[in-house]
């Protein structure tokens, strides 16, 4: 029930915030200039496909959006993203389930960097464990109810964590400025796993907490754009772009529970996800670049 709880607020989403006065590094991305990628395994981008050898537990694949990316614009790419990664291990060393420690994200980026995405938040808090192992196991009490949506409302003292993941990812933005000032910043949303009303065999989730795992995408999204809007940087909206290829849809870009497709890992991208990522990307960076 506790962590149920965490992410009671969840669905109010962020209050507007004003955007940093330094703005965001302008000038155009050119054939040779260096880009990290910092980001979680939806970045890594796991079974999508062939995997990056020295990636070690951070299980990166060769063929993800950041690699599309930089093969695009001829880009010097650093790649530290790893799965489960949250906010704090842009900083911090993380142990991942799989293989050795990894350095914190952030060493990756000098003062050379010109271009940095970040596709960090989901896990912070255990969002996308609550979503995906905590609320299925509760599905499993109540199939045709709605577990996780009313243990959520008899906890009304649960902390406003979209509230904290936004303030965390503007910290990842203000660090990744300390090094790189005039880097290019973006931030990259999550694509919508979840349908809007009705789930399927591929989601075991109950018949009422399918909206409401829809609704905790939407509220992670705004935290991640409220973030590029107090920090100047810029906001890709990779969930509004992916509505209609969700877990259920009949061409979904996120694989289910079981997927039977062997080029993506349960509740995680598939190829298509992340030639979207990368195309929405490359349209960013071939235009003036507008802000979110």
């Amino acid at each position: 029930m506790a962590v149920l709880a965490s992410v009671a607020l969840l669905l109010a989403g962020c209050p507007a915030e004003p955007r940093a006065p330094e703005g965001n590094g302008d000038r155009p991305i050119a054939a040779g200039d260096r880009y990290v990628a910092l980001g979680d395994s939806y970045t890594a981008g796991y079974l999508t496909g062939a995997l990056d050898p020295d990636s070690g537990g951070c299980l990166r694949s060769l063929d993800n959006y950041p690699r599309r990316l930089a093969r695009a614009l001829d880009l010097e790419l650093t790649d530290v993203s790893c799965g489960g990664a949250t906010t704090e291990h842009v900083t911090t060393v993380q142990a991942p389930s799989h293989g050795s420690a990894v350095p914190p994200q952030i060493d990756a980026v000098g003062e050379d960097t010109a271009l940095v995405t970040i596709g960090l938040g989901g896990n912070d808090f255990n969002l996308f464990g609550v979503l995906i192992v905590s609320c299925v196991l509760a599905a499993q009490q109540d199939p045709a109810g709605s577990p996780c949506s009313d243990l959520v409302a008899e906890n009304p003292e649960a902390l406003d964590n979209v509230g904290k993941i936004r303030d965390r990812l503007v910290e990842v933005v203000g660090a990744v400025r300390d090094r790189a000032p005039e880097a290019r910043v973006l931030l990259v949303g999550y694509p919508q796993p979840f349908p809007a009303s009705t789930g399927c065999d591929q989601l075991p989730l109950a018949d009422g907490d399918v909206p409401f795992a829809h609704d905790a995408l939407i509220s992670l999204n705004s935290a991640v754009a409220s973030a590029a809007r107090k920090t100047g940087a810029e906001y890709v909206d990779v969930g509004r772009a992916s509505e209609g290829h969700d877990i259920c849809s009949a061409e979904p870009w996120i694989a289910g529970a079981t997927p039977p497709r062997t080029d993506g890992a349960a509740y995680h991208p598939y190829p298509e996800e992340q030639e979207l990522v990368a195309d929405l990307l490359l349209g960013v960076l071939e235009s003036e670049g507008e802000r979110d």
